[in-house]
């Protein structure tokens, strides 16, 4: 309410609508809350089930990736490393949740087989094939874990926008009118009581 209520019917009505509308928004505003909350818990626990997929390949990759580097010499690695091309098969898509834009990741199948020779190149072995397999297997799993991590940290963002707005309807606004309304009923009944008394002191002396 941006300007001081005055004790009249016209400034109550308003103040009532105010309060039914805010009343309606606060109602709204916790069934999003809600919503969002619930999503929010399915893609934590999503979040958790993706790192402990990534658990095991992450370990068989580096051990993989420790046996190459035996095996050929770091550089030799780092040389057929650099020829692999970088992943750009990614297609992401938008799914609105309650008006906000969650990420979603096309599945991505893995690249099983080395962009070189299996075994053919020189100073390359079959070591560092199986090192570069479990790699690749890799890439969905990590778009995956950043998909559900941005909806996380989204999610988590429009939860704490949503719940200061329910409070700020709960515990100001709302609470301001109610006030409000009951300072003008209670204004109001009092000049109709003093209107009644001179009502009845003007019929008593023309008696």
């Amino acid at each position: 309410m941006s300007r001081q209520a005055a004790a009249t019917r016209s400034d109550m009505a308003r103040i009532q609508a105010a309060l039914k509308l805010a009343r309606r928004g606060h109602d709204l505003l916790e069934q999003k809350r809600r919503i969002l909350m619930a999503e929010l818990a399915g893609r934590i626990e999503e979040v958790r089930e993706v790192q402990s997929g990534m658990r095991d390949i992450f370990a068989g990759a580096y051990s993989g990736l420790r046996m190459a580097n035996i095996a050929m010499g770091i550089e030799n690695v780092e040389r057929v490393a650099g020829i692999v091309p970088e992943e750009d098969r990614f297609v992401i898509r938008l799914r609105s949740i309650m008006g906000m834009d969650i990420p979603e990741v096309d599945p991505l199948e893995p690249v099983c087989s080395p962009v070189y020779s299996l075994g053919g190149m020189s100073g390359t072995s079959s070591v560092l094939d199986n090192a570069y397999v479990q790699a690749r297997s890799l890439v969905p799993l990590i778009a995956r874990l950043a998909e559900v991590e941005t909806s996380v940290y989204r999610l988590a963002m429009q939860i704490r926008r949503t719940v200061r707005r329910v409070n700020a309807l709960e515990k100001v606004f709302i609470p301001r009118c109610e006030a409000q309304v009951r300072s003008i009923a209670a204004a109001l009944e009092e000049n109709e009581r003093e209107d009644m008394t001179r009502i009845k002191l003007s019929s008593g002396r023309e008696m």
